[in-house]
């Protein structure tokens, strides 16, 4: 698979870390990752928002891991944000985990099934 990000010119470029069109061909298998929260498999969830973003992605790669993919393969994040005030620190711990990677990107700021959690990460792969 290869994939190529398109911004177009006509368009407000992105503010970071992501590409507005991700275009993949060659695919031979799609993953649809379900979303992550940022629960630790012993059941603990962090009490602030940068432990609980780092462990939603942590989750996110060993779905990935688990499908034989990586983040090398993203090609889509959809990031739902329990409070607009953790916007920043959203975008830190994307771009640590992410690093030159980037996938398309939708923040949605909206409530969260567990009051506990701040974020929760839904992904797609191709490979």
């Amino acid at each position: 698979m290869k994939t190529r990000a398109i911004n177009a010119p006509e368009v407000p470029a992105p503010s970071g870390g992501y590409a507005q069109v991700v275009e993949a061909t060659a695919v031979q298998r799609i993953v649809h990752v379900s979303g992550q929260i940022p629960m630790a498999l012993d059941g603990t969830v962090a009490p602030d928002f940068l432990s609980q973003a780092r462990q939603a992605w942590a989750n996110v790669q060993a779905q990935l891991r688990a499908a034989d993919m990586t983040l090398d393969n993203l090609v889509k994040a959809t990031i739902f944000l329990s409070d607009r005030r953790y916007a920043a620190e959203n975008r830190q711990v994307r771009n640590e985990v992410l690093g030159a990677r980037t996938p398309a990107l939708t923040v949605i700021i909206t409530g969260i099934f567990d009051e506990s959690w701040l974020l929760e990460i839904e992904a797609i792969a191709m490979a």
